[in-house]
């Protein structure tokens, strides 16, 4: 209670209200529900809560995250939440030396927060010893899968004991998390707060344009908007630096955020950003889960993503906590099948929008089409209204 006092809880949310009940009785969770909702709370107080009492000393809850952001920040909210237990908790990712992850265990923590490749090492090394947990949270595990770390993420369960409460929360279910879920859990309840529309205290609005003018259409509507803090999206690494660079250019404070960058340059840009130092920062889809910023006004999206998922990730940046925010994305003729998936899901038509004083008629300079930055790609596979196969959609690789 004094560390949700510290934290400036009053009110549980609906995912808190659902999820802390059932985890204190011990049940096996299955959780969905939007990200900025308070959920990393929902599994983080039950864990305290159960660990109050019993053994110091050695790991005891381990929750497993697909990447070094989330693992940060879900490290955050329990050291704010366990203020004056004297639980001791510890991180445990790739990309940076590892000495000090091994200082901490050797030292004994109680709660180990972990992406799998690095926990797998240090399991290997028998610097981590899982066998005395006692809590498992298996935190995005949809992005887990989309990521490649299935295989990894299931040695990791193997190597805890089999006598243990397990919580597993994902935004969707395709077959081989849901697979996954009747493997690790017994008799779990399903706590569900419902994913399949953006949050509703988002605004939304397309931007068609050619493309060869989204970079010179963005900087119009950043110079058009109030930009305290502006998340903009883009496909690839490259473009991500190669738009920072023209946003730097505009005379905007930008940093970027993607996994090119070092494990130091990606925390320097998010503290940045949180801090309004950088009123813009530039990402790829490594910084559409879980990402948590207060106060972003506008999420752009420069290029479409692949998924609708990914979509309501992505605009899930902005409108958190009860907020509004405005979701901007700038579409091309091959986005049409994309934007028809997005309009059934939400029910009604995307507002469009044009600028008047913006012109649209700029022809194509030559070579456009084979220029890397001028937002063509190649085209996209038709997505299906089914949420699993879309899921299957995105593109696998480690962030």
């Amino acid at each position: 209670m004094q560390g949700i006092k510290y934290a400036g809880y009053e009110t549980a949310t609906p995912i808190q209200e659902a999820a802390i009940p059932a985890a204190l009785r011990g049940r096996d969770i299955i959780g969905t529900a939007q990200t900025g909702t308070g959920k990393t709370a929902a599994f983080v107080l039950p864990i305290l809560n159960k660990l109050l009492d019993g053994p110091r000393g050695m790991p005891r809850a381990l929750i497993v995250t697909p990447t070094r952001e989330l693992a940060e920040q879900i490290y955050q909210v329990v050291r704010a939440l366990s203020a004056g237990t004297k639980l001791r908790s510890t991180t445990v990712y790739g990309g940076v030396t590892a000495s000090r992850q091994i200082k901490a265990l050797r030292e004994g923590v109680e709660i180990l927060v972990a992406t799998p490749g690095r926990l797998l090492d240090l399991m290997q090394q028998r610097y981590a010893k899982l066998e005395r947990i006692e809590i498992l949270v298996i935190d995005e595990a949809d992005r887990m899968f989309d990521m490649g770390f299935l295989p990894d993420l299931k040695r990791i369960i193997r190597a805890v004991p089999t006598a243990r409460q397990t919580m597993l929360f994902s935004a969707t279910f395709p077959a081989e998390v849901e697979l996954l879920a009747a493997q690790s859990l017994k008799d779990p309840q399903r706590i569900t707060m419902g994913l399949s529309r953006p949050a509703h205290t988002v605004t939304h609005a397309l931007y068609p344009v050619p493309a060869h003018l989204k970079s010179a259409l963005l900087l119009k509507l950043l110079k058009q908007t109030a930009t305290e803090s502006v998340l903009v999206f883009t496909r690839t690494k490259h473009r991500a630096d190669k738009i920072a660079r023209q946003i730097a250019h505009a005379g905007f404070r930008v940093t970027s955020l993607h996994s090119n960058r070092t494990q130091g340059q990606r925390q320097q840009a998010l503290s940045g950003f949180k801090s309004g130092h950088f009123p813009i920062m530039v990402a790829t889809d490594i910084a559409a889960r879980g990402l948590d910023v207060e106060n972003i006004s506008h999420v752009i999206n420069y290029d479409m993503p692949d998924t609708a998922d990914a979509y309501i990730h992505r605009i899930g940046r902005t409108g958190r906590a009860q907020r509004t925010g405005d979701a901007f994305t700038l579409v091309t003729p091959e986005d049409n099948d994309m934007i028809r998936t997005l309009e059934r899901i939400m029910g009604a038509p995307i507002k469009r929008e044009t600028l008047p004083d913006f012109d649209y008629t700029v022809p194509a300079p030559p070579r456009a089409a084979s220029d890397r930055g001028s937002g063509n790609r190649p085209p996209r596979p038709a997505p299906t209204p089914t949420r699993h196969t879309r899921n299957r959609l995105a593109p696998r690789r480690r962030k």
